[in-house]
């Protein structure tokens, strides 16, 4: 049965641009709260504020913070304040959509003549992928997971294949979706989903910094079914219609949002 999200309240990391975005535009305009965390300098800054404006005057809450998602002193300080905002009943949508890490291959080249540093493979996969545990650690540990609550993480194709320079985030990508299946059991019994949702090749600022991303967008284009590429609003569209409902027993999975990209790529 599908219920309302309206009054609920949803938490987005990396609300300010992508795919968290425009998570965070379908959401209020179905009437739920944001609390919104990005980590941006001033052009960031600038276009997390115009969006939480935007939100506003769709008559819900909305409330950013600027920090790093991965850091403990982050968890410390936001979590007591999300459960303030939310008067203690916590978050029903919970969107891990963090795009942040060393786009470096692991063995030297002319461009990269140390390769990947073990800094910047742990950097990549603690923001990109271990942070999800630990805000769910905190999350449930304050009670602000309600019975009902969707846990979503953002992975993509690039978990499974091979791209230039993308090992780190290859690796990160496979982690967040074995944290996602874990974290889905271990949820379960408080009545939790938690799933991944495999976007299929979308035009978004972190894409745009994968090297050869032009091509590789070029040939999903033309590979895919609908003969053109997923854009965030197919993603966001999921994740309201998925959300919308207090059951948890679509939960686990792998979820494919690509217009069939993926099983003619």
């Amino acid at each position: 049965m599908l219920v309302t999200l309206k009054g609920s309240w949803a938490l987005i990391f990396g609300v300010s641009s992508g795919m968290g975005r425009a998570a965070a535009r379908a959401l209020a305009a179905e009437g739920c709260h944001v609390i919104g965390v990005h980590f941006d300098m001033a052009d960031g800054q600038e276009a997390a504020d115009e969006l939480a404006a935007e939100l506003r005057e769709l008559g819900v809450e909305a409330h950013f913070f600027n920090r790093n998602v991965a850091a403990r002193e982050t968890r410390a300080e936001l979590v007591p304040a999300i459960k303030e905002l939310t008067g203690g009943v916590g978050t029903r949508v919970v969107l891990h959509s963090v795009a942040f890490g060393s786009l470096v291959p692991f063995l030297p080249t002319e461009g990269a003549p140390k390769g990947v540093t073990a800094k910047q493979m742990a950097m990549t996969l603690d923001v990109m992928a271990h942070s999800l545990v630990y805000w769910t650690q905190d999350l449930l540990a304050e009670g602000l997971l309600p019975r009902g609550g969707k846990v979503w993480s953002l992975t993509s194709s690039g978990g499974t294949r091979v791209l230039s320079s993308y090992g780190a985030v290859s690796a990160a990508k496979a982690a967040l979706e074995a944290h996602s299946r874990q974290l889905a059991v271990e949820l379960a019994p408080h009545g939790v989903a938690v799933n991944a949702i495999r976007a299929g090749t979308t035009l978004t600022p972190a894409l745009r910094k994968i090297p050869g991303s032009a091509e590789v967008a070029e040939r999903a284009r033309a590979l895919n079914p609908h003969d053109r590429l997923t854009t965030t609003e197919d993603v966001a569209e999921a994740i309201v219609l998925l959300s919308s409902t207090d059951s948890s027993w679509i939960t686990g999975n792998v979820i494919g949002v690509d217009g069939g990209e993926a099983i003619v790529a």
